[in-house]
C-alpha cells in the first residue's frame, strides 16, 4: 500500500485496536437513550401516522451516533498527534494535503458507519423500522459521516490541547445533533423552534436519512440533501486548505 491508503490503514487500525471504547461504548450509549426515552414516551407520542415512537427513535439514534462518532475520529486522532509529538512523523511523508483529507475523512467514514450498525443491530431489537428507500439511508449516513469527519478535521487542525477539543464538541457537535429532530419531530415544536432547527444542518442528515425508512419526513429528501452536500463542500474546501498550508502543524 502507498500514499493515502497507508494512512487511511493507520487510522481505521488506530481505532479497531480499541473498538470497545470507538465502537462499543457508543452502542450502549444509544441503547441507555433508547430504553429512557422509549420506556417513558412510547405511549405518549405518535408519529408519521401509526409509526410508533420506538422505531421513529430508531434512525434518529443511529445517525446520531454515526455523526459524533466520524467527528471524533478524525478530531481525536490529530489533537492526540499534536500532543503527544507524532503528527512529525506523518509530516516527513511525501503525502500530499489531499492524501490526508482521504485518510482522515475515509477513516472517520468507516468509524461512523460501524457504530451506526452496531447501534441499529441492537436499537431495531425495540422497534424495527421499515426499509423503504434503502437508497438514500445510504446516502445520507455516507454523506454526514464525510461532513462530520472533515469538521472533525478542522477542529482537530485548530485544538492545541484536549479541553479545546472537548469544549468544540461539548459546545457546537453535542447541542447541533441532540436539537436536529433525534428524539422528536420538529413539527411538534413552536414555530420560532422550527424555524430554528431549519438554521442546523445536522437536522437535514437525520431527517433525509429517517425518510430513508419511513418514506415521510419534515421536509423533502431532494432539499435535505442539497443542504447536506452544499455543507460537505463547504467543510471539505475549508479542511483541505488548512491542511495545504500547513495550519497549526508546521512551524
Amino acid at each position: 500500500m502507498t500514499g493515502w491508503r497507508t494512512l487511511f490503514y493507520k487510522e481505521v487500525l488506530r481505532f479497531w485496536k480499541v473498538g470497545f471504547q470507538t465502537v462499543a461504548a457508543p452502542v450502549l450509549t444509544a441503547v441507555m437513550y433508547m430504553l429512557i426515552f422509549g420506556h417513558v414516551l412510547q405511549d405518549h407520542v405518535k408519529i408519521y401516522g401509526q409509526v410508533s415512537y420506538t422505531a421513529f427513535l430508531v434512525p434518529g439514534l443511529v445517525m446520531m451516533s454515526v455523526l459524533q462518532n466520524a467527528f471524533a475520529n478524525s478530531s481525536s486522532s490529530l489533537v492526540q498527534s499534536k500532543i503527544m509529538g507524532s503528527l512529525v512523523f506523518v509530516l516527513l511523508t511525501p503525502l500530499s494535503h489531499w492524501s490526508w483529507f482521504f485518510a482522515y475523512v475515509g477513516s472517520s467514514v468507516v468509524r461512523g458507519l460501524a457504530v451506526g450498525l452496531g447501534v441499529f443491530a441492537v436499537t431495531s431489537l425495540f422497534g424495527r423500522p421499515a426499509f423503504v428507500a434503502p437508497q438514500w439511508i445510504l446516502l445520507f449516513a455516507v454523506l454526514g459521516a464525510a461532513m462530520l469527519g472533515g469538521l472533525g478535521v478542522i477542529a482537530g487542525l485548530w485544538a492545541e490541547k484536549f479541553d479545546q477539543m472537548a469544549a468544540f464538541q461539548n459546545f457546537i457537535i453535542m447541542p447541533m445533533t441532540f436539537l436536529s429532530g433525534v428524539f422528536y419531530s420538529i413539527h411538534s415544536l413552536p414555530a420560532f423552534w422550527q424555524d430554528v432547527s431549519h438554521l442546523n444542518p445536522f437536522f437535514y442528515m437525520i431527517d433525509g436519512f429517517r425518510y430513508g425508512f419511513f418514506g415521510v419526513s419534515d421536509v423533502s429528501p431532494w432539499l435535505s440533501l442539497g443542504i447536506v452536500a452544499a455543507a460537505l463542500l463547504v467543510v471539505s474546501a475549508v479542511a483541505v486548505h488548512l491542511l495545504r498550508i500547513g495550519y497549526k502543524i508546521r512551524g
